[in-house]
Formats: structure tokens, C-alpha cells, sequence
């Protein structure tokens, strides 16, 4: 199944999980995954949060930055992948000077 993420209408999420600035994500969920593209700007973040009922696979396109995994952090660039399982708490940073661009997929464990 082909998903157009450039024919979506953008969805953005202020200071979403917590974070700062604005999360912007096109966004693909059929109730059982959510796949997505995101984007956020120099500064900008996801705030730590728990996956409690899912698990997520973060795959960096372009840009740099940092994920706040549990006790521990990561950096990140174009072509990184980080993975949080499920029970595991992480953030998404962009510490760079440009936007940091990524895909991200979410399936719901059951």
C-alpha cells in the first residue's frame, strides 16, 4: 500500500509530549500502526514519555540530534535508527542548527 505522505495535510502538534516548540508530522494510522513523517525545527523536541501499549522505530532522514533513552543518550544523524521498545521511556531532540527530518512507526502491541 503506497502512502503519500506530500499529499497529506500536515499536523501540527505544540509542545507535544511535553517538548518544546512545535512538532510537525504527516501522519498515516489505520488504528493499529501509525506511520509517519516528522519534522522538527532547530530546538524543538518531543518530550519524554513511556511506551506503555506500544513501542516506536525512529529512522532519521536528515539533520542531527539526541534521544534521551531511559538513563542515556544518543546522538543521532542521517541514516541513524533508534528503537524504543515497549515499557521504555525516550525524548527526541533537535540539538542541530537545521531541521531534523524523520520517519517513525508506531505499531500497537496487543
Amino acid at each position: 500500500m503506497y502512502i503519500d505522505f506530500d499529499g497529506m495535510q500536515t499536523k501540527e502538534l505544540p509542545n507535544f509530549k511535553g517538548g518544546e516548540k512545535t512538532f510537525r508530522a504527516d501522519m498515516f494510522d489505520d488504528g493499529d500502526t501509525k506511520i509517519m513523517r516528522g519534522r522538527l525545527e532547530s530546538g524543538a523536541s518531543i518530550g519524554l514519555h513511556t511506551h506503555e501499549g506500544n513501542c516506536e522505530i525512529i529512522y532519521i532522514l536528515s539533520g542531527n540530534g539526541k534521544v534521551k533513552y531511559d538513563d542515556t543518550e544518543e546522538k543521532l544523524s542521517a541514516g541513524s535508527c533508534h528503537y524504543c521498545p515497549k515499557g521504555h521511556s525516550h525524548s527526541l531532540i533537535n540539538d542541530g542548527d537545521e531541521d531534523l527530518i524523520f520517519f517513525a512507526v508506531v505499531p500497537e502491541l496487543r
